[in-house]
């Protein structure tokens, strides 16, 4: 089982021990749309089901139930009762299991929350057909899987209803990291270098079905041609179409991601309002924890600063590459990122997307410093200046456990990266600024984080660790 899955061990362990228990399953795979689910579970199983099912993308009553009872026929290959409603069909559906004499019997119903149509009552016949005799069954493996993270966290695993704490499993399905992204291209036959894999990453980010799209004759600008702005690119309006099939209100989301998105170091909550022109209420609140839970966005804070004082900032790498080139493009050019290639656009995305990916990899980063043991806190620091002393900014620091923290300076360079005797005096008041404003007594490292390292010369000294790509590589687990 799961020859052809890239990455996931922790979850093929998971839907391992769950095909292995002597118990009734209920199992819950979820995630944002593209990250590989459906491939997962549907790779992990042969594609051998009792009986599979799949949602239709804003399909109403009538339709979301006529596709479920033709896969039940198909299957059962025997005439169905007439079926009106939801509770006909799961009556249907249980009627049809209870005839299978399998030591194991595996149900996957697929993009679960589209069953779900208005007045639709789906989520009420789940509850009864579950509670009622799926859990008595012990050999009866039940997996089902949604894009729209939002509703499989409120109303199917988190809800308060029928359905509260009877998941047995939940698998959440993360984007790709690095190395898990350089396994998925070399499968499809890419054989590119680490700083090339890492240029594709800050385009796609960690998806796998953009990874995917990727053709290995071609080089990855014309590739980034070829599926942004080409004459139909397959990724043009991609943006909103996610937005579309993850969110009911897709167009308050989209308000809140493009304020989000108009600043590198992201918003307060106050910001956000104020630039989205919307109202600061519980709507908010949990729109912005959907993104969190969806991986657009990440709630970050200040060191030493409160939970008011929070920002959100976009870290979803395929968005921040599609608000910055894709949204607003207008031309002809289907060769339009390849002749940008020493645009100081360009130039200028690259170090925030660096910045991302060095974010998105701490564990790696964590592993390459000797403390993936040690307890950590992941912040941010900036300080205005005053009379006496400039402003100062910390992108990442990594505040300890034992005592010591690392300011990580992360620098994108296509060579090694040179650090001049103007920045060196840059670097040594910075660490001395936050020493004096933070009052801290811990140890401070300068750690940098570049493609290539840092060059050797009489300024390099400064930096107490040097991490590269080989790091940012690393296996975390």
């Amino acid at each position: 089982m799961g020859h052809k899955i890239i990455g996931r061990s922790k979850e093929v362990a998971q839907l391992q021990s769950v095909i292995e228990s002597d118990r009734a399953e209920l199992v819950a795979v979820y995630g944002r749309r593209r990250i590989g689910k459906t491939f997962l579970v549907k790779e992990f199983f042969n594609g051998n089901f009792d009986f599979y099912a799949t949602g239709i993308f804003e399909g109403k009553k009538k339709d979301e139930l006529l596709a479920f009872c033709d896969m039940l026929h198909q299957k059962s290959k025997s005439p169905l009762p007439k079926i009106k409603t939801w509770m006909d069909a799961f009556t249907a559906l249980r009627d049809y299991l209870q005839g299978i004499d399998k030591k194991r019997i595996v149900v996957f119903l697929d993009e679960l929350p589209w069953f779900d149509a208005p007045s639709g009552q789906f989520l009420k016949a789940f509850e009864w057909f579950w509670n009622s005799w799926g859990s008595t069954k012990d050999n009866l493996k039940m997996i089902v899987c949604g894009s729209a993270t939002t509703w499989m966290t409120d109303k199917f695993i988190s809800g308060k209803g029928g359905l509260y704490n009877r998941t047995t499993e939940r698998i959440y399905l993360a984007p790709f990291n690095l190395q898990e992204s350089e396994a998925l291209l070399k499968h499809n036959g890419i054989d590119w270098d680490r700083s090339m894999v890492t240029d594709a990453y800050m385009v796609f980010g960690g998806v796998p079905l953009y990874l995917s799209m990727l053709k290995k004759h071609l080089s990855l600008d014309a590739n980034i041609d070829e599926m942004f702005f080409r004459e139909g690119a397959p990724l043009r309006d991609e943006y909103a179409f996610l937005f579309r099939s993850l969110f009911k209100d897709s167009d308050f989301y989209m308000r809140i991601v493009d304020a989000i998105s108009s600043k590198n170091m992201g918003l307060s909550r106050s910001d956000i309002v104020a630039a989205a022109k919307i109202s600061n209420n519980g709507t908010l609140t949990k729109a912005l924890n959907n993104l969190i839970h969806c991986d657009f966005i990440r709630k970050y804070s200040g060191y030493n600063k409160k939970e008011r004082d929070s920002l959100y900032q976009l870290t979803d790498l395929s968005i921040l590459f599609y608000k910055r080139f894709v949204e607003k493009y207008n031309g002809k050019d289907a060769h339009h990122w390849s002749n940008a290639i020493d645009s100081p656009a360009r130039r200028a995305w690259t170090g925030i997307a660096f910045e991302q990916v060095c974010l998105l990899h701490v564990p790696q980063i964590k592993q390459a410093l000797g403390i993936a043991g040690v307890q950590t806190e992941v912040s941010s620091w900036r300080y205005a200046g005053d009379e006496y002393t400039d402003g100062a900014q910390i992108d990442m620091l990594i505040a300890r456990r034992d005592k010591t923290i690392n300011l990580c300076e992360m620098k994108y360079s296509d060579f090694e990266y040179e650090i001049t005797p103007k920045y060196n005096r840059e670097l040594r008041a910075r660490k001395e600024t936050f020493r004096r404003v933070t009052k801290t007594r811990h140890a401070i490292h300068l750690t940098f984080i570049t493609p290539w390292g840092v060059k050797r010369n009489a300024n390099s000294a400064i930096a107490d660790q040097n991490l590269t790509l080989e790091h940012l590589f690393l296996n975390s687990f």
